[in-house]
């Protein structure tokens, strides 16, 4: 082979080349994909990439058919000047699903780190595995959750829909239980841009601030939640089916710029949550 593997904790795998002259081209999609299926996170660190976003978005279309947005098939995940939405300031960003707000859901995350802050800027990615949550999450509490069910509801430039879906269900094609929840902003926070409405229908007003802590501390647990340190040049792969992820704040300013694709399942996954989308 010519790259290396390691595992990553707590879940993910790392590969990095062998010899400095090493393309990501160079390693078979189909080789990476079995490495996607079976940790659900694959970080490529050290390879050459990709000069421009045309060139990127013809790589993700290797990996399958790519959700196209009305911006096009590449994301620019930078800090703007006058945001009108969180994704696009230096905030935090809670822990959430991908196209939970469009008609399909892709599967698959293609993140390609154009520029990275420095490590004490923070952004970094972070992602939780809730496959692996639940199987820890004690059984009271999962029979609590499955009562659930959130209403999201989000209005920004490229939708303005409307997600009913429970906190637990099962990934749409390999069966096991996940867990379906976009983390509210934290209470208090007036410098979030852009909060979505968020309701949780099955929990007792009473209960609700337990039902968050718990389910946080499930999803940020140590041994289910990886956060990712970008350096240029890093491609991330991963599972929108199975894991959460956000993004935790970073320094105003710093030169963190992702670039991401979706790339749709095989067959593609029509939105089962959503009530509408304008």
């Amino acid at each position: 082979m010519n790259f290396t593997t390691k595992q990553l904790k707590p879940f993910g795998l790392l590969l990095e080349p062998n010899h400095p002259q090493c393309n990501i081209s160079d390693i078979e999609v189909k080789e990476l994909r079995r490495f996607f299926h079976q940790h659900h996170l694959v970080v490529l660190r050290g390879f050459h990439t990709f000069e421009t976003a045309e060139v990127f978005a013809d790589y993700c279309a290797q990996w399958g058919e790519i959700s196209v947005w009305p911006f096009g098939k590449v994301l620019e995940l930078i800090e703007q000047e006058q945001p009108a939405d969180h994704i696009f300031d230096h905030s935090y960003v809670p822990l959430h699903w991908d196209g939970m707000y469009r008609n399909q859901v892709p599967e698959i995350q293609i993140f390609h780190c154009v520029n990275a802050p420095q490590c004490d800027q923070g952004g970094r990615t972070t992602f939780s595995n809730t496959a692996i949550a639940l199987e820890r999450v004690p059984d009271l509490i999962r029979d609590f959750w499955t009562g659930v069910t959130g209403h999201y509801q989000r209005n920004m430039e490229f939708y303005h829909s409307k997600t009913i879906a429970p906190i637990l269900t099962k990934h749409p094609f390999r069966g096991f239980p996940v867990i379906r929840y976009c983390e509210p902003s934290r209470e208090g926070d007036e410098t979030f841009i852009n909060k979505p409405l968020l309701a949780f229908e099955g929990v007792a007003s009473h209960e609700s601030i337990e039902f968050h802590h718990r389910l946080r501390e499930a999803l940020y647990a140590p041994e289910n939640f990886y956060a990712h340190s970008w350096q240029k040049g890093d491609v991330v792969i991963s599972d929108n089916y199975t894991l959460l992820h956000g993004r935790e704040a970073f320094t105003s300013g710093a030169p963190r710029h992702l670039r991401r694709v979706h790339v749709l399942g095989e067959p593609p996954l029509s939105n089962p949550h959503l009530v509408f989308t304008v």
